[in-house]
């Protein structure tokens, strides 16, 4: 692939590792990235992460001119932001949509993901190992559209 991945992250994952380690693990965002970097083999990878939903959808609307899939965990924008999912609509690759935590096993307001209705895949509950999953599916999905 000469187009990279876009993995995107959302509120507050920037303190994995630290935060609520009893669900979403002892991983830190940096060990995710590196974990990525390793799945992509090669490919490239535009792996970023922001606390501000403009910024993610600045990142989506780049992935959308530049890149070949699209990983996110919007993490709370997941919930809320009909923004995000506008974004996420106009791109045109593979898009999965990766949660930690099994969010359906989680407290109600956690079941309702505006996000998945853009997404062409859902991961949750594998934990930070997740994103390996999704950013090795994620390519073997934009070879299979663009062969």
């Amino acid at each position: 692939m000469t187009k990279p991945i876009y993995v995107l992250n959302g509120p507050n994952l920037n303190r994995l590792g630290t935060r609520e380690p009893h669900l979403y693990g002892s991983t830190t965002l940096a060990e995710v990235e590196a974990m990525c970097r390793a799945a992509a083999g090669g490919t490239a990878l535009e792996f970023h992460q922001s606390n501000r939903e403009y910024e993610l959808i600045d990142w989506i609307h780049e992935a959308i001119d530049n890149g070949c899939a699209i990983v996110i965990n919007p993490a709370a924008f997941t919930f809320t932001s009909m923004a995000i999912l506008d974004a996420l609509k106009m791109f045109s690759g593979p898009i999965i949509e990766l949660h930690i935590t099994n969010i359906h096993r989680r407290e109600p307001i956690y079941h309702r993901s505006y996000v998945s209705l853009a997404a062409t895949a859902i991961i949750a509950g594998l934990g930070a190992q997740g994103y390996a999953v999704a950013v090795r599916s994620a390519l073997d999905l934009a070879r299979a559209k663009s062969a």
